[in-house]
């Protein structure tokens, strides 16, 4: 089995004074130092981001190595795979230790989108849709799930308030959370209301249901069972799952993750494991309706029912599976390449019991859903604590 046993993580926003290179110096010497490694032990480096015209300077693969000297002649690679990006460098890693070419990696997600305006932000972000049929949807990338929105209010009846609660839960969840973009705890009122400051984005979104563009790194590091023995920490993966469902929304149901059902249910059956069985989930709440649908891909309810989950006071702090204690991407903020990677570093912190004022108790088992696109590359990580 593979284990991480290090991480580093920056804060989340707007960092006017610092490059997608800056960011990545910050967590990889925070990765290393909370590894207690030499960094010349390291074998391979997976460095994911987006980009996609975000920046100018890309060749990303290349950049952890002008800060790190030590990392000089190490494999590099640079991955992509959307929104699900950060998983992709995390299973890229892997499949290398697994293959036995490397034994212990270097895992890198970074994404500075905030040079951007809000529109090209969201036309370059529709690059993770199939432009050939996607390209003119009104809103960028929101315009999508702005559809897969409208068309489960016409399956299932209008959820409005449900994605309005689903915001404010995450919100207050991030109010906590030191790395988060947003640390404001803007309640149920101000989330279910049009306003000046909760405009509408594309109907029926408002700011509200949307996460927001951000700047952000975050890295981990992977060991095999060899060397994660003599770590400070290990946290084991259990299992790890890909899914990929078709690109056009055309071709496919959009009110059913049917790729996130599947890898949900790969995982939890390689890891001997029911839902039940986790102590909490972080889940790719890109917008409000993504956690909503989510709840029925993972099996928290029947389709056409993830409202239940809000109703019966599931997914909450104090809940029988509490989702998205870190704030989730709508308020820790979505840097596109970094999300996969934070997730799996905000389940770490989780299981060591470091998670401050974000701590579920006696966290043993966590799930990780992150995906690329409208739920097209669709990743399921199950982890534990090791010791």
């Amino acid at each position: 089995m593979t284990n991480i046993i290090g991480w580093g993580h920056n804060k989340f926003g707007k960092n006017d004074d610092q490059s997608s290179e800056d960011m990545i110096a910050d967590v990889v010497s925070q990765a290393i130092k909370h590894a207690d490694i030499d960094p010349k032990e390291i074998d391979n480096i997976v460095v994911g981001t987006f980009n996609n015209g975000f920046q100018k300077q890309d060749f990303h693969g290349a950049l952890p190595a002008i800060n790190c000297e030590d990392l000089k002649y190490v494999p590099s690679i640079r991955v992509e795979n959307a929104c699900a990006t950060g998983s992709a460098a995390i299973n890229t890693a892997i499949n290398s230790i697994d293959a036995k070419k490397s034994k212990l990696n270097l895992v890198v997600g970074v994404e500075k989108m905030t040079d951007r305006t809000t529109s090209e932000a969201g036309d370059i972000l529709l690059g993770a849709s199939y432009r050939k049929e996607e390209d003119k949807i009104n809103g960028g990338f929101a315009g999508v799930f702005a559809q897969i929105t409208d068309a489960y209010f016409q399956k299932f009846g209008d959820k409005s308030k449900y994605l309005s609660k689903i915001s404010a839960k995450n919100h207050k969840n991030g109010s906590v959370n030191p790395y988060a973009h947003m640390q404001v705890d803007l309640g149920y009122d101000f989330c279910n209301n049009i306003s000046e400051k909760n405009p509408l984005v594309v109907s029926p979104l408002k700011r509200s249901d949307c996460s927001m563009i951000s700047d952000g790194a975050a890295a981990l590091i992977i060991a095999d069972d060899d060397i994660a023995e003599n770590a400070q920490q290990a946290i084991r993966f259990l299992s790890r799952v890909q899914t990929n469902d078709i690109l056009p929304m055309s071709k496919r149901d959009k009110t059913e993750f049917k790729g996130a059902s599947i890898s949900w249910q790969k995982a939890l059956n390689e890891s001997k494991l029911t839902l039940n069985d986790l102590s909490f989930v972080e889940t790719h709440d890109c917008f409000t309706i993504a956690e909503l649908i989510e709840y029925e891909a993972m099996g928290l309810t029947k389709r056409g029912e993830g409202f239940r989950a809000l109703e019966e006071g599931v997914v909450y702090k104090d809940g029988k599976l509490p989702i998205n204690p870190s704030g989730g991407l709508k308020a820790k903020g979505h840097p596109v390449g970094a999300t996969g990677v934070s997730q799996h570093v905000m389940a770490c912190m989780q299981l060591v019991n470091e998670a401050n004022e974000m701590q579920i108790n006696n966290a043993t088992l966590a799930g990780i859903f992150n995906m690329g696109g409208s739920a097209v590359a669709n990743y399921v990580s199950i982890l534990e604590r090791k010791f």
